[in-house]
């Protein structure tokens, strides 16, 4: 996990951004709190049959998320590698099924048929990570964002395609048509990777680690293009990272995400300053300047096929092993009891799975 970057983290004085200073860079969210969710996911479960001789059982990554994203709302989806976020994004996108519960775009069901699916693709666009690897080499600028057009058999292709290159900050558009993709730098990359996102006109972008390729000097640019994208265009996002210091900076609303579950849910300032599952308290802990003394979990994720009783966490929970969920009476419960699946809404100062967490919300509203 990498230190938050340009305006710093939301616990101390001494980092040297306020919280009032990072709003001024981001609309205000009101405007996506109030609104009805463009795109959500409802108790959605995707599960993964094993192969081969050896069948190791059904492998659960995504097991029972619910997500809404708001017009306007940028979500960050963090979480260490393999719990599930490129999972959960990609059955948002119509790229899986999932084996149980819906995905819903304005308040409609995900068909999987065809027609269905090439009109919800135009209006929820993916940004991939690595723009070398998603750029044909062998066609142009123009070529490469002329084919969603082309696809979508839409009007007005080079208007369309220079008016997306200018909006991601390529000027003047024509200037860049006829180039290769070996001969822009790694930020024009994603620049025209965005821009052919953007030349279909989405409501929606999902991007998976969308500057994790490149330089930290490119990447507050790339951060600052999609904010203001943002506000122009009101489009929604959701994030899939596991850089910290990207969702610090963008999102609006932060998903912490455990082996297939959504564990804890709040604004970025809600859950910097004040992580209330051990989870996120871990990952917290590592990044400089942090109040809390590094946490250092033990063991690997467990195996999907074998999601453990109880709460998921709790064989590498640091707060069960010290004693501090037995302290509270929980303990029993933690390697027992599982826990619900989070709803889509909730308090104002967010949600957590956690039995330890609820138990001293219970006694501090006692």
């Amino acid at each position: 996990m990498s230190e938050p970057e340009g305006r710093g983290g939301a616990w101390t004085e001494e980092r040297g951004t306020s919280d009032e200073g990072r709003r001024r860079l981001k609309a205000p969210r009101g405007r996506a709190e109030k609104s009805a969710p463009i795109l959500s996911a409802a108790d959605v479960r995707v599960e993964f049959a094993g192969r081969g001789r050896r069948r190791r059982g059904v492998a659960t990554a995504v097991d029972g998320v619910n997500l809404d994203i708001a017009p306007g709302e940028i979500v960050a989806l963090v979480g260490e590698s393999g719990c599930g976020k490129t999972t959960l994004a990609r059955t948002m996108l119509g790229l899986e099924r999932p084996t149980s519960g819906q995905v819903r775009f304005a308040g409609q069901p995900l068909s999987y048929r065809s027609r269905a699916l090439r009109g919800y693709r135009r209006s929820v666009q993916l940004v991939l990570q690595d723009p070398t690897g998603s750029l044909n080499p062998r066609h142009t600028v123009y070529e490469a964002i002329a084919e969603g057009v082309r696809i979508h058999r839409l009007d007005n292709e080079e208007a369309r395609v220079a008016d997306a290159l200018a909006r991601c900050g390529l000027r003047p558009p024509e200037r860049f048509f006829q180039r290769y993709p070996h001969e822009l730098s790694g930020g024009q990359r994603q620049r025209v990777v965005i821009a052919g996102a953007l030349v279909l006109e989405p409501s929606v972008l999902v991007a998976d680690e969308p500057v994790a390729s490149l330089d930290a000097s490119v990447r507050g640019e790339i951060l600052s293009l999609l904010l203001r994208l943002r506000d122009e265009l009101g489009l929604a996002a959701l994030v899939v990272t596991h850089d910290l210091g990207l969702a610090w900076n963008i999102a609006d609303r932060l998903a912490v995400m455990y082996l297939g579950r959504i564990v804890e849910v709040g604004t970025p300032e809600q859950v910097f300053a004040d992580p209330r599952h051990p989870y996120t308290r871990a990952l917290m802990s590592v990044l400089p300047e942090s109040p809390i003394e590094p946490i250092v979990l033990t063991g690997e994720p467990p195996d999907p096929t074998r999601i453990p009783a109880g709460c998921r966490f709790h064989p590498r929970c640091p707060e069960l092993a010290s004693g501090a969920a037995a302290s509270a009476g929980v303990a029993e419960r933690c390697t027992d009891v599982a826990l619900p699946v989070l709803p889509t809404t909730g308090p104002a100062q967010g949600q957590v799975a956690c039995h330890l967490a609820q138990a001293r919300l219970a006694d501090a509203e006692a």
